[in-house]
């Protein structure tokens, strides 16, 4: 099999905006480039006031009725909400599914490694997945399973507090629970 090595065209970090003669509203609300409301006009008269100034008319709300349009120069303009979306971008945290395995027969010992792994990855704003697999003749007592984990939460949740995102489920050989930070 072929591995791609094309890059994937990422999506526009902004909104596509319509200047000057893109936009089709017949009238338009007008705000200067300090924000101040010249109230709603034509779009020709609207055209006309931006090239006296010597910049660009910029659709910035095209479903308002009528549309807002704001007169300033589009270069900067755009340069400022490319800036703003990285800003944005950068400070998003991506909520991961971050997963804790545990055992029936689980000695208290690891039990703490398991839970100060699984409150960093909490305290980080992650949610966490507890899986129990059950092997041989624990599947015949899941219960068990069960009760390790309610004792898992039982230690998380002296912590900080939680609730579950999923209760605690048997499915096949496995039994999950998915834990969220309240």
């Amino acid at each position: 099999m072929r591995i791609s090595r094309k890059k994937r065209p990422q999506k526009p970090l902004i909104p596509q905006y319509n200047k000057n003669h893109q936009i089709k509203a017949p009238e338009v609300r007008v705000l200067a480039r300090n924000k101040e409301n010249l109230g709603v006009m034509s779009i020709e008269k609207a055209r006309e006031l931006a090239a006296e100034e010597e910049r660009d008319l910029v659709e910035i709300n095209p479903k308002a009725e009528p549309p807002i349009c704001m007169i300033v120069d589009f270069t900067q303009f755009k340069y400022q909400k490319e800036k703003e979306a990285k800003k944005q971008k950068a400070s998003a945290h991506v909520v991961d599914i971050k997963g804790i395995r545990l055992t029936v027969r689980m000695s208290d010992g690891d039990m703490a490694v398991r839970r100060k792994q699984a409150s960093k990855f909490l305290d980080r704003g992650d949610k966490v997945k507890v899986e129990i697999i059950l092997r041989g003749r624990e599947n015949a007592k899941p219960q068990m399973a069960f009760d390790v984990i309610e004792k898992f939460y039982g230690l998380l949740s002296s912590d900080f507090p939680l609730k579950y995102e999923q209760e605690p489920a048997k499915q096949a050989n496995k039994v999950t629970a998915t834990i969220v930070k309240k």
